[in-house]
């Protein structure tokens, strides 16, 4: 194996632009660096990175900050380490494209083992607050009360596929630290599970921290769903804002002919 795409990519991490102290973490800033080498295939998949001491020597960076990226690197499943050989860039994974129905009312851990696909759920936050505008008109919250609120990054096969930002009634969800897997699930021990639901689609451009969190470029395509959720008696139990990875997901709605137009 030649050290051609190593030293290619010690010379794509010479410090220009890309390396600012007062853009946030170096570590960070160095892993998406590396993973933008990855990307443009600098180093092929199952070629190893440079050494850390390489790495920290071209980029003027500490030994602890390489290591830090490297791990975040490889918390991603970007590369691989290998004990007393280094760090591998992963082979090139399967993409995931899921096709949704949006004739069924189901959360999105029972959707994706329906499909036979595990799913993940990182929170990105959740607790009770103070509602907003929206969230006391559409939930039908009272003065003095709060929202619960629950927001996730969903991924299938470790893959990141979508943005959930879920808000409910204090009542429906009294203790949002309760949910596990899925919400539906906790919901429905305390009888609390919707029915039915009115969901709004459009197309959207990813922010940068969206399209970060989703693991795509910054502008890149996706689908916004705000999605109202009701009770057998008609009562909203939850409105959740959710983004999609527009090339992860196909939403498919099947129509009928009315039987006097037919």
């Amino acid at each position: 194996m030649t050290m051609a795409p190593a030293a290619n990519m010690l010379d794509h991490l010479v410090p220009g632009g890309w390396l600012d102290s007062g853009r946030g973490p170096l570590y960070l800033q160095l892993a998406q660096r590396i993973e933008a080498g990855i990307a443009t295939g600098l180093i092929a998949a199952g070629q190893p990175l440079p050494p850390e001491r390489e790495i920290a020597a071209r980029t003027g960076t500490s030994r602890v900050t390489v290591r830090k990226a490297v791990a975040d690197l490889a918390a991603r499943g970007l590369i691989r380490q290998r004990q007393g050989s280094g760090s591998y860039v992963a082979p090139v994974p399967v993409p995931v494209r899921v096709e949704q129905s949006l004739s069924r009312l189901t959360s999105f851990s029972e959707d994706m083992a329906r499909r036979g696909l595990s799913s993940q759920a990182e929170w990105l936050g959740r607790g009770l607050f103070l509602p907003s505008p929206d969230e006391v008109l559409t939930l039908g919250l009272g003065p003095g009360d709060m929202v619960a609120r629950l927001d996730r990054l969903r991924r299938a096969e470790g893959r990141p596929m979508a943005i959930e930002r879920a808000a409910l009634p204090p009542d429906i969800l009294p203790d949002p630290l309760a949910v596990g897997a899925s919400l539906y699930a906790a919901l429905g021990l305390g009888g609390n599970r919707p029915v039915r639901a009115v969901q709004k689609i459009s197309a959207v451009s990813l922010t940068a921290e969206d399209a970060a969190l989703l693991e795509v470029a910054p502008g890149a395509a996706g689908l916004k769903i705000a999605r109202i959720s009701y009770l057998p008696g008609g009562r909203v139990a939850e409105f959740t804002r959710s983004l999609y990875r527009g090339d992860s997901y196909d939403f498919v709605a099947e129509l009928r002919i009315p039987e006097e137009l037919s």
